[in-house]
């Protein structure tokens, strides 16, 4: 089979060792894609990050509660929900902050010391203030690092959030009994109150219409937060990628400037051996050119076109020989060798034809061979010259890898600044949130309380009245069905069905179609998209694509498989889904080696650096679905598109598999046309190429 594949941009042959890497290819970028990201939420362990407890305990009816330390045992005890949780390190600031500059910890948690007085302030007789933790990333922590410890966080806060909560509406709750009680005491004093009535519902009034405008402008105020809240957290993350970005640029410099160093010094010791042979070279030894031989051969050279057309005819008369050797009755014996003899001819016809259009050229050259040596002496000294300028640059480089890593330490301290901003928006908008809520229910209290105050204009007895109906309607709760309702006011909403996966249920057939697309570039980086026989050969144009196609086809079915089997290793599917994921595995990879072939065979090695955009489209479409329309509207019409969409369909409930199969096979009907017309361009030559001299 080797022997009927071309390589690419050489003449050496294919072995099947280029094959199986061919092959293995995808399977290496799919396992090391898979292994890597599929499902990251059983390795959380990974993640190293730090709680720091500063809170001191508060005593709150002569119980001490410290709930500093119950967050701390919430963090590090971790949910239910996860089959891992981050690696905690209970420690202070001090082994934080070191932590946090060595990389030691990818997150610290710092709990303040007015923790719990904050969590408890809504007793009677304080003033409610917020509970707030702080939450210090590292600045060269990895990508999703800071999500993940964010998240975990955020989530222990708000379960002790609800459990505060919690107590705070059974006390609530509680109240009503007694407020039950004190109405009724209330109803004996209402003929007092029928003097102020009618001042008193006008008062009602108005403030229920300023309260009302209150709500309406503390709304506004949690929306305009919660939006700078969003964009600080954009900025700090954008912050936090320029940090590590730079880091790396700088280390980058840093390792050029050696190796710039290392190209100087190896060009110095390459000028002193030049020069030393160039001090040794004998002008004597080298033998005399005489000008007739010069003449005479640039006298061939001038009527090399002559020569090479003879040559040309000669090779031609021998090929016609050998192909009607077998017609005209000579032995089988001598048609091989007259074949044979036309083989070596055509081999070395182009080397004599250039041997010829040069004559004189290489008269000439050996002519001037004992100038040899004052040459080397001056490339030595152009590299001696050359190897001081790249010294300087190897100092420039050092340079300007101190100030990248300045800039490095600048956007880490603005990603730290932004999440301190986001963090402080956050809380503007809850209480402003809270706020409006809370003046909603007052402006509604004060028109119940203006209609109420006008009946009792009408009369103490219907006051009265009203208020033994108040205290019939009001609920009378148990210590038990306080607690109960209390439960369900603090986390009335209860979400199920949510994946605890990070990256979904499109993860997989997102790496597998990406891995099979470079397996189809990377089999076009080997084999040849068009025949180098394409101009000489008498089969048609289709056939002569089809030959380069077969065995990619084949490379790219094999990769398919191989690829759908380390999914299956590393997912452990259905077994009926994963053979509906194999079949378009198999008929992405037909597809893909024929679009591959195609960009080639028409664009040649640009083919190759267009096939790699339509790679890092499919990434780049498939990660997060905020990309701009535009970029999403074009990847969806590239050929890594069905692939995607029939994968997803195989191992989920989403449709479209039968239609991803059909874009597939037309993806590679159309490159298999495209491939034929590149073809049957490359089967035509001009005069001008044609009698051009070959390149030495």
């Amino acid at each position: 089979m080797t022997a009927l594949l071309e390589r690419a941009a050489s003449r050496r042959p294919i072995t099947w060792t280029t094959i199986v890497g061919a092959i293995l290819l995808p399977v290496l970028i799919g396992g090391l894609l898979v292994a890597a990201l599929y499902n990251p939420v059983e390795r959380l362990d990974n993640v190293h990050a730090a709680v720091v407890n500063d809170d001191e305990p508060v005593q709150v009816n002569g119980q001490t509660v410290p709930l500093g330390r119950q967050l701390t045992a919430g963090l590090v005890e971790g949910s239910d929900d996860l089959p891992s949780n981050l690696s905690w390190t209970i420690t202070n600031d001090e082994d934080a902050e070191a932590g946090l500059a060595d990389g030691t910890y990818s997150a610290v948690i710092t709990i303040p010391k007015n923790f719990s007085a904050a969590a408890t302030s809504t007793a009677p007789g304080k003033t409610p203030e917020q509970a707030t933790i702080e939450v210090t990333t590292s600045p060269d922590a990895l990508v999703v690092d800071d999500a993940i410890s964010a998240q975990v966080t955020q989530a222990a806060a708000s379960l002790l959030g609800q459990s505060l909560s919690k107590v705070y509406l059974e006390n609530v709750f509680l109240g009503f009994t007694t407020l039950g009680d004190q109405l009724g005491t209330a109803a004996d004093g209402a003929t007092q109150l029928a003097d102020g009535a009618r001042q008193a519902a006008d008062g009602a009034t108005s403030l229920a219409d300023g309260v009302a405008q209150l709500g309406t402008g503390a709304g506004q105020l949690s929306s305009g937060a919660t939006q700078l809240s969003g964009g600080a957290r954009q900025l700090a993350s954008g912050a936090g990628q320029l940090s590590s970005g730079a880091a790396q640029a700088a280390d980058g410099l840093d390792q050029w400037a050696v190796g710039a160093q290392t190209l100087a010094g190896q060009g110095r010791q390459l000028a002193a051996g030049l020069g030393t042979i160039a001090g040794q070279l004998d002008q004597s030894q080298f033998p005399t050119i005489s000008d007739d031989v010069v003449t005479a051969a640039q006298q061939l050279q001038a009527r090399s076109g002559e020569v090479n057309a003879g040559l040309s005819q000669a090779a031609d008369a021998l090929a016609q020989a050998a192909a009607s050797c077998a017609s005209s009755g000579l032995p089988a014996e001598t048609c091989a060798d007259i074949a044979k003899a036309s083989t070596a001819v055509n081999d070395n016809l182009a080397g004599a034809q250039n041997l010829v259009s040069n004559a004189g050229t290489v008269a000439t050259g050996l002519q001037q061979l004992p100038q040899l040596g004052p040459g080397l002496q001056t490339i030595a000294d152009n590299l001696t010259k050359f190897s001081g300028g790249v010294d300087q640059l190897a100092n420039g480089a050092t340079t300007a890898a101190g100030g990248v890593r300045q800039l490095s330490t600048g956007a880490a301290g603005l990603a730290t600044g932004a999440n301190q901003l986001a963090s402080g928006a956050s809380g503007l908008a809850s209480g402003a949130s809270q706020l409006a809520t809370g003046a909603d229910q007052a402006s509604a209290g004060a028109s119940s309380l203006a209609g109420g105050v006008g009946q009792v204009a009408d009369g103490t007895d219907s006051l009265a009245s009203g208020l033994q109906q108040a205290v019939d309607q009001l609920p009378s709760y148990t210590d038990q069905q306080a607690q109960s309702l209390a439960s369900v006011v603090a986390d009335p909403v209860a979400a199920k069905g949510l994946d605890t996966n990070l990256f979904g249920a499109s993860a997989v057939p997102l790496l597998a179609a990406v891995a099979l697309w470079f397996g189809g570039l990377g089999t076009f980086v080997v084999l040849r998209a068009v025949t180098a026989r394409a101009l000489s050969s008498r089969r048609p144009s289709v056939l002569l694509a089809l030959r380069g196609f077969a065995p990619a086809a084949a490379i790219g079915a094999v990769q398919g498989i191989l690829v759908a089997g380390v999914v299956q290793l590393a997912a452990d599917y259905d077994w009926a889904d994963w053979s509906l994921f194999a079949v378009v595995a198999m008929v992405a990879g037909v597809a893909f080696a024929a679009v591959n072939q195609a960009l080639v065979a028409l664009f040649g090695g640009a083919g190759r650096w267009v096939s790699a955009i339509i790679g890092v489209l499919a990434v780049a479409t498939g990660v997060v679905s905020t990309v701009p329309g535009v970029i999403s509207a074009v990847a969806g019409l590239m050929p890594t598109s069905p692939a995607y969409t029939g994968m997803l369909a195989a191992l989920t409930t989403a449709g479209g598999y039968g239609a991803a199969i059909a874009g597939l096979v037309v993806w590679a009907l159309l490159a298999l046309i495209v491939t034929t017309i590149a073809v049957a361009r490359r089967r035509s030559a001009s005069a001008r190429e044609l009698l051009a001299p070959s390149p030495a």
